[in-house]
């Protein structure tokens, strides 16, 4: 989110400096300029929940982390810094649970919810459920990005 910016903002404007110290030398000496940094757009993702039984819980919003957080997501503040924070940590927060995993079998309810769109330059197109105790603490694991189904 912003710490990236600012970070790439950083290097180009060290690129630059270096780049104007080379040519105040003269131009034999001067130092070609790197390329330029491609500047990556805000995270923007779609999160859609259905069948929590709580109307507060469902619904289709919009979130897009910028300064300040954009959309109508209902906890888009908290939402981005914990979608921040898991950048940060090197982590995947839409990872789907591993294929042989040992999952307790509790069933959370029917609640789903899809993640679409754009986190930390890649596409995103991830699906949650509530179907055993991994799949429950996925969930958990991203609240605020959606919200608490809990009984």
């Amino acid at each position: 989110m912003a710490l990236r910016r600012l970070v790439l903002a950083g290097g180009l404007a060290a690129a630059l400096a270096a780049g104007l110290a080379g040519t105040a030398v003269g131009a034999a000496s001067a130092v070609p300029l790197p390329p330029l940094p491609l500047l990556s757009p805000p995270d923007s993702l779609t999160v859609t929940v259905t069948g929590s039984g709580n109307p507060d819980a469902e619904g289709s919003w919009k979130l897009t982390c910028d300064d300040p957080p954009q959309g109508d997501h209902p906890a888009a503040a908290r939402a981005c810094e914990r979608l921040e924070g898991f950048a940060r940590a090197g982590e995947n927060p839409f990872a789907p649970v591993p294929a042989d995993a040992l999952c307790a079998q509790v069933h959370g309810g029917p609640a789903t919810a899809q993640v679409t769109g754009v986190w930390q330059g890649r596409r995103i197109d991830a699906r949650f459920s509530r179907a055993n105790g991994c799949e429950i603490d996925r969930w958990e694991n991203v609240e605020p990005l959606l919200p608490s189904v809990r009984g």
